[in-house]
């Protein structure tokens, strides 16, 4: 198990392609010298025989009455006359240097007018280097004066061999010239092929090697890209599993270390939110206990100066109960803002009832209508069908439904434009609520951060009125999301579970 898991490994698996690579060059360039070892063997072999077949048919000659030129015509294969034979001419020689038979026929000997018979002298003969087939101890006193002291003659050069035969006329020696081998071409055939087939071996080796590199390297490549983006802040960034050596290891610990990493960035925001929700619980527990009891007594204060100080005179009297109205109206903004701090910072407690939430819809849209009469928006709500009843905390879902059309109001922020309410049931157990209207809308970036707490486009905003919007739907078990383009208008979407999906809901979320 040890060993495979060894084979199996990157570092394993690339000195096995480097081996496998070198002993494929090597044994390509050891078949191919074996190849020329076996060619310039056989060259070799060629000349032996070449030298022994003259020598034989040189014997056969004197050992006969008959010629060389008849005795080779009688052979099955050619010696003479073909282009890659190397027997250039045979020769048979008597001691006085006479040529007593020849395979070139105008060196055989000529009857003369006198019937005298007329022989070429060897010595005449412009031969290649002589030297003798066996070397024997002082042979050179034993040879004849035409006979040249032995030179030597390097493999396939042009040469001839001689071989003395006694006979009952006398020695004769017997000549086998040689014509040169094509050694050149040969070798210089032999070392541009294993030139080319050199090239050719490193050119596949360099290919596989590049392709299997290249395999091997891909998942560092998809490791790096990936880290880029993790440190970009994207720790959803998984990368390919399923290989067995070091880089599946790694790609593994990498996908644990980016899963743990987003599961900590989650765990730090909602770190983040809870210290945020325990600042605001801290600041509103001191805002209600500082704030709230000199407000009650500036409201109760400007009741009565309402009520037993107004002026005599009309003008005065008006102006009086405006600025009155104007400071209570102030007070309540106020107390609202404490409010909400409340609300989000602290654990709701609903009291679950059935609630009808086109009423509930209709008292939202009765809160703004003097404010909407007097900048001309037109409010409608539109029921698509009956309503399943649902299950809620009625102040909850007013408030949900309050903040909703006051943003709305206030986004459109001029003469004109229009609020609505849609209600429809899209699915089984379920109040689907569309508040819309034709205000400025909200930009692209920030749609992702309306419903963050202590976010807002207003100057004199908490930003928490969303906050608060989506912290009571999460407590009904429903969802709310948002529509909206710049200038286009916003639409707040919310779903409810209805009275039959409720239980299921708070069961759910009990448990």
């Amino acid at each position: 198990m040890r060993f495979r898991t060894q084979i199996q490994s990157f570092r394993a698996r690339l000195l096995l392609l480097l081996a496998l690579m070198l002993g494929l060059t090597l044994g390509v360039q050891y078949y191919f010298n074996l190849r020329t070892v076996r060619s310039n063997a056989r060259m070799i072999i060629e000349q032996e025989q070449a030298i022994m077949t003259g020598i034989a048919l040189g014997v056969e000659s004197v050992q006969s009455s008959r010629y060389l030129d008849e005795i080779i015509g009688d052979l099955r294969e050619p010696l003479l006359n073909d282009k890659n034979v190397r027997v250039k001419n045979i020769l048979v020689v008597d001691d006085d240097g006479n040529v007593r038979d020849s395979v070139i026929p105008e060196y055989n000997p000529r009857e003369r007018e006198d019937n005298t018979t007329r022989y070429v002298q060897f010595k005449d003969i412009q031969l290649l280097p002589l030297r003798s087939v066996v070397q024997y101890t002082n042979e050179q006193e034993q040879l004849p004066s035409w006979i040249p002291p032995s030179t030597s003659v390097d493999f396939g050069e042009a040469g001839a061999f001689y071989f003395p035969v006694v006979t009952t006329q006398g020695r004769r020696f017997i000549i086998v010239v040689l014509d040169s081998a094509p050694t050149t071409d040969v070798l210089e055939r032999q070392s541009s092929r294993s030139a080319l087939y050199t090239l050719a071996v490193l050119f596949v080796t360099t290919l596989i090697t590049g392709f299997f590199v290249w395999r091997f390297t891909r998942p560092v490549k998809e490791l790096s890209t990936a880290a880029r983006k993790v440190a970009g802040g994207d720790f959803d960034v998984q990368v390919p599993e399923g290989r067995l050596d070091e880089m599946g290891t790694l790609a593994s610990a990498f996908n644990e270390m980016t899963g743990k990493l987003a599961r900590a960035r989650e765990l730090e925001m909602q770190l983040h939110q809870a210290e945020k929700g325990a600042v605001v619980g801290r600041l509103a527990a001191a805002i209600a206990h500082e704030i709230r009891n000199p407000l009650n007594y500036i409201n109760l204060t400007l009741d009565h100066l309402r009520s037993s100080f107004p002026p005599a005179d009309p003008g005065k009297r008006k102006t009086f109960i405006q600025l009155t109205d104007q400071l209570k109206t102030e007070v309540a903004r106020i107390n609202r803002h404490i409010t909400d701090f409340l609300k989000y910072s602290r654990p709701s407690k609903l009291d679950f009832q059935n609630v009808d939430i086109r009423a509930e819809a209709e008292d939202a849209l009765r809160l703004v209508e003097v404010r909407a009469e007097e900048c001309g928006i037109k409010t409608s709500i539109v029921q698509d069908g009956a309503l399943p009843t649902v299950e809620a905390d009625r102040e909850s879902l007013r408030s949900v439904f309050t903040n909703l059309v006051i943003n709305a109001v206030e986004a459109i922020n001029g003469a004109g434009g229009s609020i609505s309410i849609k209600l429809s049931n899209p699915e089984v157990n379920s109040v689907k609520v569309e508040i819309s209207d034709s205000g400025c809308g909200i930009a692209a970036e920030d749609i992702s951060k309306v419903f963050e707490p202590y976010f807002s486009t207003k100057e004199t905003g908490t930003g928490l009125g969303l906050a608060i919007v989506k912290k009571a739907v999460d407590d009904h078990g429903g969802t709310i999301s948002v529509a909206s383009k710049k200038g286009g208008g916003t639409t707040f979407t919310i779903i409810l579970p209805a009275k039959e999906n409720r239980h299921a809901t708070k069961e759910h979320t009990g448990s």
